[in-house]
């Protein structure tokens, strides 16, 4: 197959890309390398794959015109570029909204005007969902969801708050509008905390890679709120595969929404829980400072991933301890590339 991926030099894409190549799928890259990490990560497809191994678009999502021209032809349109961090949105929501709900507007607009019918992956947030509506009971370390035992499920309300939160938010609805209006062959998988090799996490976004390169560099580690927020996580290749069973099972599927992350056995509070995870993996006390909370940050959030084990066949198995551990032995193998 010919396969697009935008945003191809992020994390999630270079993982993406790396199982197509591997697959022997024509692959093309549509990014335009301003997010820290993707010259590298574009630099280790070539030297795992080989130098014309895949096309490169360096283009902007804005840039309508080259949208097109990454998009005609291809069979599957994995839609994965974006800005990525709440905080960057609230600094400049108005580029958080060109290039989240404009692009992907030109990603559908363009596969329209090409007359085709590729399949289109698009990766959403569960920032979509604002504050959870339920009680949160905070119990020694973590808060609980005490109408959603199973975590949040795709018919929950949306509640756009944030720039990056209305931004992702329009853009998921058009993906999946543009299935049941113009009948293109969407699937929208609204994320949580995804984790793992090739992610050069950064404090306002991939807090499980960041603490854990901070945590082994002795860069001071911040704790916004009390530390008993909740997330799922999920392992970057537990990902890849979901992607690829909605790909495989597209005729039953399309026009669905999916929450995906680790669900209701891989959650953990982000610091109450994961840090004496990441003391114990790294065998030293860990020193954070704590700073009051920000603005959209969640108090719980976990997904509830049923929807996906009953019609992708799939369930998260990779358990956060050896997720953990993979990640930082990456990190550490990178890190003559961090200085």
């Amino acid at each position: 197959m010919t396969v697009l991926v935008t945003g191809g030099g992020g994390f999630i894409g270079a993982n993406v890309a790396s199982r197509l190549l591997a697959a022997g799928h024509e692959v093309r890259i549509l990014d335009d390398l301003s997010r820290p990490g993707a010259r590298l990560n574009i630099d280790w497809l070539r030297d795992e794959l080989g130098a014309d191994s895949f096309d490169l678009h360096k283009t902007d999502l804005r840039d309508r015109e080259g949208v097109a021209a990454a998009v005609a032809g291809c069979d599957v349109v994995y839609h994965l570029g974006a800005q990525v961090a709440v905080t960057t949105s609230v600094e400049d929501p108005m580029t958080d909204f060109e290039v989240n709900a404009l692009g992907t507007l030109n990603v559908l607009e363009s596969i329209r005007d090409a007359g085709e019918d590729p399949v289109v992956i698009y990766s959403s947030t569960n920032k979509v969902y604002g504050e959870v509506r339920s009680e949160v009971r905070e119990e020694a370390t973590r808060y609980e969801l005490v109408d959603l035992p199973l975590g949040v499920p795709e018919d929950h309300p949306l509640q756009l708050r944030t720039p990056y939160g209305c931004s992702k938010g329009l853009a998921d609805q058009y993906v999946v509008d543009y299935h049941h209006t113009f009948g293109l062959r969407t699937v929208v998988f609204r994320q949580s905390c995804i984790y793992g090799p090739r992610q050069f996490g950064h404090e306002d976004q991939g807090w499980v890679a960041w603490m854990l390169r901070a945590a082994q560099q002795g860069m001071p580690i911040r704790i916004y709120g009390d530390g008993k927020q909740v997330r799922d996580v999920l392992y970057v290749d537990e990902l890849v595969d979901v992607y690829q069973a909605a790909v495989e099972r597209i005729d039953s599927v399309q026009g669905q929404v999916f929450n995906i992350g680790g669900g209701p056995s891989h959650r953990m509070s982000i610091w109450a829980e994961f840090g004496p995870m990441l003391e114990s993996l790294l065998g030293r006390e860990i020193p954070v400072e704590y700073h009051d909370w920000r603005p959209g940050d969640q108090k719980v959030y976990f997904s509830d991933v049923r929807k996906a084990a009953h019609l992708l066949g799939w369930a998260p198995a990779v358990s956060p301890r050896e997720g953990l551990t993979r990640l930082r032995d990456w990190i550490e193998a990178q890190a003559p590339q961090w200085a």
